[in-house]
């Protein structure tokens, strides 16, 4: 079987060469398509292959993805972000599954796994498709986050792909996003899912302040209870980084026919309470928070939660004296001691 390497690349002369020199001698073919470079990418790329092509950036990574794949001719396409690379373990395990891969393959996911802090991920690894057949003729959807469906045979390989960026792009995709809904007046269902997430965990106060002026307006339509769920934490969030009491109480009671409300808005209500100097009700939301499921951000079910409950403690701590005193410094001390001992998951 043939590969052929495909990466879509602005301004990636930092991380560029690591990328390509530990994948590209692995693949018969490697594509290029550059986006508007105005650094040294290209002259970097143009070591590893003469398949550099330019194409317009029109906010859509999907169009990219497309128009990439479309100039690759090997039997199947893996797809790189410059980011990325292979250490030598898993060049070998990469060999291997391209010696032993069985035609009808179509998807082949490999782990991607971020050591350092995570833009989006709520997992230090995950699987994500990376090596398409490409015959079937893949078509990747949505303009940012795109992704290609798994409805075609799919196989989980053993490859491990080390992430590494130099920097976190929200401020890029968050522009994308509110492009995408001012040009059709919506997002898709998992574009308002992946919104919510970059905004609840990676936004600045004025970042989500412009997101939740799309949220108000998505609530009011027809959404899913997780998705909603999502939108209305972000809303929380920005009601109690803004101290405004009636908008945190009128975007977390909606969330009062949800039998098991998610982590995030568990959180918020706690630091709510918390801010207001009332450190019981805190210690209960924290409590909440830890025992409820995340959806967009495992800290908010982890360290976060468990600091929530240390602090509140500590704080009542100093409020109350003789035994009770010790009982929450106590409290505060395990956990603390907790929160600092948490750890991501591996995997999700």
């Amino acid at each position: 079987m043939t590969v052929s390497l495909c990466m879509i690349v602005k301004n990636e002369e930092k991380v560029l060469k690591r990328c390509l020199s530990s994948i590209a001698p692995l693949c018969d073919e490697v594509v290029i398509v550059d986006t508007g470079s105005t650094d040294s990418t290209k002259s970097i790329a143009s070591n590893y292959t003469n398949k550099i092509y330019d194409f317009q950036w029109i906010d859509d990574f999907s169009a990219a993805r497309n128009f990439a794949f479309s100039k690759c001719s090997c039997d199947y396409i893996y797809s790189a972000d410059a980011d990325e690379y292979l250490d030598e373990e898993n060049k070998i395990r990469f060999k291997n599954l391209i010696k032993a891969i069985d035609p009808a393959i179509e998807i082949v996911q490999m782990h991607y796994y971020e050591p350092g802090i995570s833009d989006v991920l709520n997992s230090k690894s995950e699987y994500r498709p990376k090596l398409f057949k490409r015959l079937r003729t893949f078509r990747w959807i949505d303009p940012v986050h795109e992704t290609v469906s798994t409805d075609p045979l799919v196989f989980d390989s053993d490859v491990v792909i080390n992430h590494e960026p130099e920097k976190f792009h929200t401020a890029r995709d968050f522009s994308i996003f509110e492009n995408i809904y001012h040009r059709d007046g919506k997002l898709s269902r998992r574009l308002y899912a992946m919104y919510a997430r970059e905004l609840y965990k990676n936004g600045t106060p004025e970042q989500i302040r412009r997101g939740c002026d799309i949220f108000r307006d998505a609530i009011s339509g027809d959404m899913d209870v997780d998705t909603l769920q999502m939108l209305l934490a972000v809303l929380a969030k920005d009601a109690r980084l803004n101290k405004n009491a009636p908008g945190m109480l009128l975007y977390t009671s909606r969330l009062l026919a949800v039998p098991e409300p998610c982590s995030e808005v568990c959180l918020e209500l706690g630091e709510f309470f918390y801010d207001s100097g009332e450190y019981n009700d805190a210690a209960l939301w924290y409590l909440n928070a830890s025992q409820q499921q995340p959806l967009m951000d495992v800290h908010a079910a982890g360290d976060a939660a468990l600091r929530g409950l240390g602090r509140s403690y500590a704080k009542l701590s100093e409020q109350t004296d003789g035994e009770e005193s010790d009982r929450y410094r106590d409290l505060a001390e395990d956990y603390e001691a907790k929160a600092d001992s948490w750890e991501m998951p591996e995997e999700i």
